[in-house]
């Protein structure tokens, strides 16, 4: 584990697009072996649907094991699901004190927030947004999966809605991760959502976009109405 501390992750932003300061805060979780700037472009397609959201996109605090140059929330070895819970075990309060900084430096609160992933960004958003103390508005997983699912139901905090979203193609996460994912949260009481790309590979595509965007204005929507 870095012992790079929380609050100096490195870190790509999308200002509101109303020019004002942020009523919300969208964080966009790379995945494995890249970087802060590999998500940040999402935020163009959603900026207009939530002009007072601020978008953020943090490097991984660890260099990538097997990618020079690219950045690991944690190792992913041979993607054993116990290892990987492991891992998120030990940088989950990396962010979650990275999430607590940014948030009282806008102002802002648990409900003001969503975390969106993709991949092992996925996971990372998964096991912290179920375990902050306050529910995030929501979460938004690509392509991605939950790590140590049997050990949620004594784990898990916080119940935010939850959008899943794969591509029947993958070839790294096998859409069965999915199945699993969207049985094991609703299963401890999460309302998700969850749809599959056909012939998509392990990746984003319109309708997955438009669906996030769909989701990020009704998240906020409901928060504001809790």
């Amino acid at each position: 584990m870095s012992n790079i501390p929380a609050t100096d992750l490195e870190t790509a932003t999308h200002l509101p697009a109303n020019g004002e300061p942020a009523k919300r805060l969208v964080v966009l979780l790379h995945g494995y072996g890249a970087d802060m700037h590999d998500l940040i472009g999402l935020a163009s397609h959603w900026t207009e649907m939530i002009p007072d959201a601020e978008f953020i996109s943090p490097n991984a605090p660890e260099a990538c094991d097997e990618l020079p140059g690219g950045r690991q929330w944690f190792p992913v070895g041979d993607l054993d699901l116990e290892r990987m819970h492991e891992g998120a075990l030990t940088v989950a309060p990396t962010l979650d004190a990275f999430l607590d900084s940014e948030l009282e430096k806008r102002g802002l609160t648990e409900r003001d927030l969503v975390l969106i992933g993709f991949s092992q960004g996925t996971m990372l958003a998964l096991h912290v947004g179920l375990r902050r103390v306050q529910a995030p508005a929501g979460i938004i997983g690509y392509s991605g999966m939950l790590v140590g699912p049997e050990h949620l139901a004594d784990e898990i905090l916080a119940r935010p809605p939850v959008l899943l979203i794969h591509g029947s193609e993958d070839p790294l996460i096998p859409v069965q991760a999915q199945t699993m994912t969207e049985n094991a949260l609703t299963g401890v009481g999460v309302r998700v959502k969850s749809h599959i790309s056909k012939g998509l590979g392990h990746g984003i595509d319109p309708a997955g976009l438009a669906l996030g965007g769909h989701f990020l204005v009704a998240a906020f929507d409901a928060a504001d109405e809790a």
